[in-house]
């Protein structure tokens, strides 16, 4: 496709803008190359003159990277600006000069304080400075979103003659809604003498939430270069989000007319370095790189996920880098999704087990707001028994607390007959298994009592594991609930029951 967009990055500066976000040197080239991988176009390494640290930083990442990819710096529309940023850019291959200057009324009275004709003047001696530098000048005008069109196109007009190459029209305020902000794009195209010599170029802040809006809008309206940061970071409310506008792109190219270069497969990791790095989470529910991204949790979603994925996802997970969909088990979920992740997990059930454990995994449901693969385990593991039951608990209560005495009141089924007892005991799990001790006359010891927690959080299912013995015969019982008092209780009966396995004569076929 001839109409290849420009991916210009600027994570290292405008994104380093992000309160909390300051990167050092070794970063920016960690990061610098991961942006090479990922075929940015063009990579705005810093602003020398803000600190020695970014130009130090445009210095080595202009001899990192050779000629893969164009290296460019900031400056004001100041001699020394111009001239700091060009002996930072010494070491790079292909350099760029990024300069530029207010254009709305807001930056030209209460910012500069300058005339229209004034900031023109300082534009074309900027620009003019820049290419005595370098062959490549790009010229921002800042907060074009809220300026006067007829004064930008004079703007871009005049520092077209003075040798800019590529020309950035920000929306610096986030301030332009996307037929406002195409407008004024396409109106550049059409009315200012030389605009096909250059390159237009698109910077978008998100105060709004536009930016990515505004960018695509200016695309469709003929810019061939988009500003963007890494998961969207940036300066207030943020900057264009890069793997928003490659995958747009990407998926309704027909629409847009329009594609990058860039390895779409590099997203996700791209994504993560720069998370990890910043220390800004990624939000669960952002575009393309989220944790939720490409997760199912409507009963209805996974059903149609799991007959055919493009019912509901538009973008295969794979194509940006990430594992795949995830069926996220919640009670909205249904027995497709729950059969799936069952078999996922290496076990077929037939249709009177796999109703036991769905019965019980709606049940859990109900007290966590996800159930994970341990959970599933564990609940086939109660569930599904391969044993004839001889103990069957019923239900249970436990009381303790500071000066009381722990009791339980205990209800089983014992060969069939309902047998209900209270009893006492040292805590609430020592009253609990006395007492079912009490009811089932077992003989056994108890040699081994442990408890983990299957998932993280305060929801999480507890698992207990027993190990009880009688008689020279050791086994193991397995329990598990969100109330470790009930997963304890499993536990037990559920050893007790294999130990009567065990003393009636185990099937030669079992």
């Amino acid at each position: 496709m001839n109409n290849i967009i420009k991916i210009f990055d600027t994570t290292l500066r405008d994104g380093e803008q992000s309160p909390g976000a300051s990167m050092n040197t070794s970063e920016k080239l960690e990061i610098t190359r991961q942006l090479v991988r990922l075929g940015a176009d063009v990579i705005e390494a810093g602003f020398p003159i803000s600190s020695p640290g970014d130009f130090e930083s445009v210095r080595k990442i202009g001899e990192e990277v050779g000629d893969a990819v164009v290296v460019c710096a900031l400056s004001r529309a100041v001699a020394k600006d111009i001239e700091v940023a060009a002996d930072a850019l010494a070491t790079s291959k292909r350099p760029r000069i990024h300069t530029g200057i207010g254009v709305s009324e807001s930056h030209l009275q209460h910012k500069l304080r300058i005339s229209r004709d004034e900031a023109l003047e300082r534009a074309i001696a900027a620009v003019k400075l820049a290419r005595s530098f370098v062959g490549d000048v790009e010229f921002y005008a800042e907060d074009a979103g809220r300026a006067e069109p007829a004064f930008v196109y004079r703007m871009v007009e005049s520092v077209i003659k003075a040798g800019a190459t590529v020309v950035n029209i920000p929306d610096t305020t986030g301030y332009a809604y996307p037929e406002e902000y195409g407008a004024l794009i396409r109106g550049i195209m059409e009315h200012v003498p030389g605009i096909d010599k250059v390159t237009v170029s698109v910077h978008c802040h998100n105060d709004l939430g536009m930016a990515t809006a505004n960018a695509l809008a200016g695309v469709k309206n003929g810019a061939r270069q988009v500003e963007c940061t890494v998961n969207g970071i940036g300066e207030r409310a943020g900057n264009t989000a890069m793997e928003e506008v490659i995958m747009a792109l990407r998926q309704r190219r027909a629409y847009f007319g329009a594609d990058t270069n860039i390895n779409t497969k590099e997203i996700i990791r791209t994504s993560r370095l720069v998370s990890s790095i910043t220390g800004i989470v990624i939000q669960p529910n952002k575009a393309i790189v989220g944790a939720n991204a490409f997760a199912h949790s409507s009963g209805i979603h996974q059903d149609g996920v799991l007959k055919e994925r493009s019912t509901y996802e538009i973008i295969d997970p794979a194509e940006v880098g990430a594992g795949g969909s995830s069926i996220v088990l919640t009670a909205r979920s249904g027995r497709h999704a729950l059969r799936h992740r069952i078999s996922e997990l290496g076990s077929e059930l037939p249709d009177n087990e796999f109703e036991k454990v769905y019965e019980a995994f709606l049940a859990l449901a109900d007290k966590k707001k996800e159930v994970f693969d341990e959970d599933i385990e564990a609940l086939i593991s109660d569930k599904v028994k391969h044993i004839t039951e001889v103990y069957v608990l019923k239900s249970l209560r436990a009381e303790s607390g500071t000066g009381i005495t722990p009791t339980a009141v205990v209800e089983m089924q014992v060969d069939g007959k309902t047998v209900k007892q209270t009893g006492s005991g040292d805590g609430p799990v020592d009253a609990v298994y006395r007492t079912i001790a009490a009811i089932t006359g077992t003989k056994s010891t108890l040699d081994a009592y442990l408890v983990k927690g299957i998932t993280g959080g305060t929801d999480a299912q507890g698992e207990v594991t027993v190990k009880v013995e009688e008689g020279g015969k050791k086994v193991a019982g397995h329990g598990a609930d969100t109330d470790i008092i009930i997963a304890s209780a499993k536990a037990y009966v559920n050893a007790l029951n294999k130990l009567e396995y065990w003393k009636k004569g185990r099937p030669k076929n079992a």
